[in-house]
């Protein structure tokens, strides 16, 4: 009898929990024309992302959200940097690809310091992105590192299979 009074008192004494109802939606900030309209290159992705993100004086993590015909549909800077890193999460990264329905995403981040080189957290960054599109259903087409002149294709380089 009690233990019966002792809940019955516990549960008038606690709230209801109020539940926020959410809408999320993409908000173009934007936007920028791109005159080859399809992205079919490593080359093609520098190209746009070199004009997003190229005069930075940090590193800028960007992703480049494409359609089923690899057409971009819009661009994110995710992260912004030091000088001479960017730490960056998955989710992040694969957010503006949802919102977006994109089919495929390129990754890209410049380095201020003009030396295209990856470093060990490039490469493991690469490797988890890789794994989180393959669970999502996002493919990851490649990474770029992007230098003032000059760029490397992670998948080129043999990161990306």
């Amino acid at each position: 009898m009690r233990e019966q009074f002792v809940m019955e008192k516990v549960e008038k004494t606690i709230p209801a929990k109020r539940v926020n109802i959410v809408q999320v939606k993409l908000i173009r900030e934007t936007s920028m024309l791109y005159k080859k309209r399809k992205i079919s290159s490593p080359q093609d992705a520098y190209e746009l992302m070199n004009q997003f993100i190229g005069d930075a004086d940090r590193e800028h993590f960007v992703v480049l959200c494409l359609d089923t015909k690899n057409q971009p549909n819009c661009i994110q800077v995710v992260h912004i940097g030091c000088l001479n890193s960017s730490i960056v999460h998955p989710r992040e990264v694969l957010k503006s690809a949802l919102l977006s329905n994109s089919a495929s995403i390129i990754v890209g981040h410049n380095h201020p310091s003009n030396v295209c080189d990856p470093s060990p957290e490039d490469i493991e960054v690469t490797k988890r992105l890789v794994n989180a599109c393959k669970i999502i259903g996002i493919e990851l087409l490649d990474h770029l590192i992007i230098c003032t002149n000059s760029f490397l294709s992670l998948k080129e380089a043999g990161y990306i299979n």
